[in-house]
């Protein structure tokens, strides 16, 4: 049996907040290659006033902005929607900024570069999805993934066949 459009369950949405455009493009085609719906956000201002009125399952959200911390959105993030489960990444390891985040309650906290499938898996368990299967494959070709994790610091998959 063949389903309509409007019987397809629609796809999960994953924010993604993070000051570098070209993270937030590239981090979001992963994301979309595995079928989730993503909503960028330059700055933690905008997302905090989206997540006022929407319903957020996940955030990816980088700990070092410029107008306002990743730490400082996490605090009222918590205040406005406690139940947006939280990954945190950063392109500087921050031990204390990852004792805490991880103390307010975050999924994960990754480095970049991270490796791409590595990454999709923790969106998943995130999520609460079973784990992956062989057939869960992002539908980017081996050779678009590695150009665009490359370009953004994202580590492509170890076997992106």
């Amino acid at each position: 049996m063949r389903m309509t459009p409007s019987e397809q369950p629609s796809p999960e949405i994953v924010c993604l907040v993070d000051d570098d455009p070209m993270m937030l493009r590239a981090t979001g085609r992963l994301l979309s290659s595995d079928g989730f719906a993503v909503r960028p956000f330059s700055n933690g201002k905008d997302f905090i006033s989206y997540v006022a009125s929407h319903d957020v399952p996940l955030v990816v959200l980088d700990i070092w902005m410029k107008e306002m911390t990743g730490l400082e959105v996490l605090a009222r993030l918590c205040a406005v929607s406690p139940q947006t489960h939280v990954i945190v990444i950063t392109g500087h390891e921050d031990s204390a900024a990852r004792i805490t985040a991880m103390q307010i309650g975050i999924v994960a906290f990754l480095t970049k570069p991270f490796d791409g499938e590595q990454f999709l898996e923790t969106v998943h368990r995130a999520l609460g999805h079973p784990p992956a299967s062989p057939s869960r494959k992002p539908s980017l070709s081996a050779p678009e993934l590695v150009r665009i994790s490359q370009r953004a610091g994202v580590a492509p998959a170890r076997n992106p066949a």
